[in-house]
């Protein structure tokens, strides 16, 4: 199995700034993120200041509290655009607590509504994310090796190699290895634009353009 490159030690400076930037955007006291997304006030104020490696079960939560995606929060805004992301430059992080590997593989700061993500979930374990974090969102899983269970509300998928999901609704979802070696799979996302609705005058979501890979 290959070796995974740690996180870079900047990662969780760079998550802290991004969950302030993104609270501060929203107008958000940490109270009002508490109540959202379920994490304490205290605990939110330590990712801020640093103080704390968040999990990805934590994160999904602040996620689902800003209504933005884990790919937003690992976004690296200041990273010059290109459109090729060599993997030695593609930002891993490591989840403390299950040892879900997370990798960004689509290049930065392009413009894209797309987003392409590579996990690996070592065995047994198992990783949930609010609704909320993918409301608005296009998803498809594709699992490239190993076994993979997917739950989005109350359906449950199992996938194998080759396997490739469309996520049809946003719901409370989790995704968990029953196999006896790591799975790895990959998430893409494409964000829905919003368009006027004729009828109420309200926004409503359309895909917004697609690139074909």
């Amino acid at each position: 199995m290959k070796r995974v490159r740690s996180a870079p030690p900047d990662l969780d400076a760079r998550i802290a700034r991004r969950l302030r930037q993104e609270r501060d955007a929203r107008q958000l006291t940490l109270d009002a993120l508490a109540e959202r997304s379920g994490v304490s006030r205290a605990m939110i104020s330590r990712i801020e200041r640093g103080e704390s490696s968040p999990t990805a079960a934590l994160l999904g939560r602040l996620c689902g509290g800003l209504d933005i995606t884990l790919s937003t929060l690992f976004a690296d805004v200041d990273a010059v655009p290109s459109p090729i992301a060599r993997r030695d430059d593609q930002t891993v992080w490591r989840d403390p607590a299950t040892g879900y590997v997370r990798r960004a593989v689509s290049p930065p700061n392009t413009g894209s509504v797309q987003d392409i993500v590579d996990v690996t979930l070592p065995a047994g374990a198992r990783v949930a994310y609010p609704a909320a974090a993918y409301r608005g969102i296009d998803q498809h899983v594709l699992v490239l090796d190993g076994d993979l269970e997917f739950g989005n509300g109350g359906e449950v998928h199992r996938l194998g190699p080759g396997d490739c999901l469309f996520v049809a609704h946003a719901a409370d979802s989790w995704f968990r290895n029953p196999g006896r070696r790591a799975a790895r799979y990959l998430v893409v996302l494409a964000r829905l634009a919003a368009a006027p609705d004729a009828t109420s005058g309200r926004a409503r979501a359309k895909p917004g353009p697609r690139r074909r890979t």
